[in-house]
């Protein structure tokens, strides 16, 4: 069997991890009866909710990230579980960068390894792909009383 080209455009990451391993070793997404391709963004989701579900994580994406993504998300464009995202994924494994911001007072060490394990986890337990790497970048900390800094200024006259 040839192997297969990639999958057209998925989202904005195009490219593939390894183009390899029909049949063995792919989790059931290579089968004698067809196969299953698992679109960029499929697995973006994955990672995104993963992160957000470890303790410590505040939110994802950097600052201009977080600017932007509230703004498409207000008009209806964007997706909260995205931001921060970037993932590569071939026909049997899928590479993961995730951007963060931590609460002040928890260990960076701790919370990004368990970022990467809680990643791991979901993408092979969802997807059946072999997570090959989970980069995690804090960007920020996040302190107690930043979110009061954030809300808007009540109007003094209607």
């Amino acid at each position: 069997m040839a192997e297969q080209s990639p999958q057209g455009s998925q989202g904005s990451q195009g490219s593939a991890v390894a183009r390899q391993g029909q049949g063995e070793g792919a989790g059931g997404l290579q089968t004698g009866k067809g196969s299953t391709t698992i679109a960029d963004s499929v697995v973006t989701k994955v990672a995104g909710i993963a992160a957000r579900e470890v303790g410590g994580v505040h939110a994802l994406g950097g600052g201009a990230s977080r600017a932007v993504g509230s703004i498409t998300q207000r008009v209806g464009l964007g997706d909260e579980r995205t931001q921060g995202v970037s993932v590569e994924v071939g026909e049997t494994e899928a590479a993961v960068d995730v951007t963060v911001v931590i609460e002040y007072g928890e260990s960076i060490p701790k919370v990004a390894q368990q970022i990467r394990e809680r990643i791991i986890a979901r993408i092979e337990g969802i997807t059946g792909l072999r997570a090959t790497e989970v980069n995690v970048a804090v960007n920020d900390l996040h302190f107690p009383g930043d979110d009061e800094q954030d809300e808007p200024t009540p109007s003094r006259v209607q």
